[in-house]
């Protein structure tokens, strides 16, 4: 690792310095991650408009509320890498970090004269991540993508859709977060290890499309038993069994029943009254999206539209059996669940005052 000042013990990245020369969402998650876990982060933007998270969405002074979520503990600098001069001061830079982490369609940085060769011959400890949506190599390396069809090519959003067949879009961004920002993560975490053992810098080559596709690991096992993949709704975790659902309550709200296994199901009926339904669960014989589960689901339907979400919470509240309300984020933020770890807290921002903030969910311990 590179000879600069630890700055905290506690935390385990403390002493790595990171250089961020990427936008919008996967790079910016990535680096803060690593911020959070102690690494000095310095975000090199440029002259110009700079990260597009800036403006992304609305603007209440000066940033967006998605700039400010995801750029966190980062020192902010201003750089033209098109200039000689400036592009001389990243590599006196790079040769006291530890990594560097961008997110350019491939070949960019080759152009601008900053390309893993010439990176790694000021500094060959350098741990070198390029995130991009189809990787540098292969028949789409050049195509632009957004994380709707990385999701889309991966045979993700296919999987995320109702009964009626039609994919619905995830807010939770997969392809950006899953196989950008963590892939990318535990990809670095491990290179740096490698770099402590008196190995060598390397460079890290992150396609989001790929790394969506390696977890997509439900649908590879109805490929791999069936030749394809389940109908919408129809298999064990998308709805295809009563006691792993969604039901809709009395004030049009949701509970999600996760009663997997058969223990918690059992319990699940006796909350609902219904010990009758107890030996109709796909671990005794039930067919996975046949039609007694799809019957048991209608009486279920029937049952939860009788109360309301808070009622059917304050039932199930003293029952290990794995059903809870489908909350909102606002309902999320303020929920005891969060508070009571520490996970969401209001800061100030220096331009655009208050806000809600999520702490790192990783928790260590001296």
């Amino acid at each position: 690792m590179s000879n600069h000042p630890q700055t905290n013990a506690a935390t385990p990245l403390s002493g790595v310095r990171v250089l961020d020369l990427t936008r919008l969402l996967p790079g910016p998650v990535a680096t803060m991650q690593l911020a959070d876990l102690g690494a000095e982060v310095v975000k090199i933007e440029d002259t110009g408009a700079g990260d597009y998270a800036r403006t992304l969405g609305p603007v209440r002074n000066v940033v967006s509320q998605f700039f400010v979520a995801v750029n966190r503990r980062k020192e902010m600098v201003r750089m033209n890498l098109k200039d000689p001069l400036e592009r001389e001061r990243l590599l006196d830079m790079v040769e006291n970090a530890d990594v560097l982490v961008e997110s350019f369609r491939p070949g960019v940085m080759e152009r601008l004269g900053l390309g893993w060769d010439v990176l790694r011959a000021r500094n060959p400890k350098l741990v070198m991540c390029a995130i991009s949506g189809y990787g540098k190599d292969g028949l789409f390396a050049q195509m632009a993508g957004h994380d709707i069809n990385y999701i889309a090519y991966s045979g993700m959003l296919d999987q995320n859709a109702g009964p009626d067949g039609r994919p619905a879009l995830p807010n939770l961004q997969v392809g950006d977060l899953l196989g950008g920002a963590q892939c990318a993560l535990q990809a670095i975490l491990a290179a740096l290890v490698a770099v402590k053992m008196d190995g060598p810098g390397r460079f890290i080559d992150i396609s989001m499309t790929d790394a969506v596709l390696a977890h997509n690991i439900m649908p590879l096992v109805a490929v791999n038993n069936t030749g394809s993949v389940a109908a919408p709704g129809r298999d064990l975790l998308t709805g295809g069994v009563p006691c792993y659902n969604l039901y809709t309550t009395n004030d049009q709200r949701y509970m999600a029943v996760g009663a997997l296994e058969l223990k918690f199901w059992e319990i699940c009926c006796d909350v609902l009254q219904r010990p009758d339904l107890k030996n109709r669960h796909w671990q005794l014989g039930q067919q996975i999206g046949g039609p007694d589960a799809r019957a048991v689901q209608a009486e279920l339907d029937a049952l939860f539209v009788q109360h309301t979400m808070e009622e059917w919470s304050e039932r199930f509240a003293a029952s290990d059996c794995c059903v809870s309300p489908v909350l909102k984020m606002e309902e999320a933020l303020r929920h005891p669940l969060f508070q009571s770890r520490a996970m969401v807290t209001q800061q100030e921002h220096a331009s655009e005052g208050r806000y809600w903030a999520i702490a790192h969910p990783v928790k260590f311990s001296l």
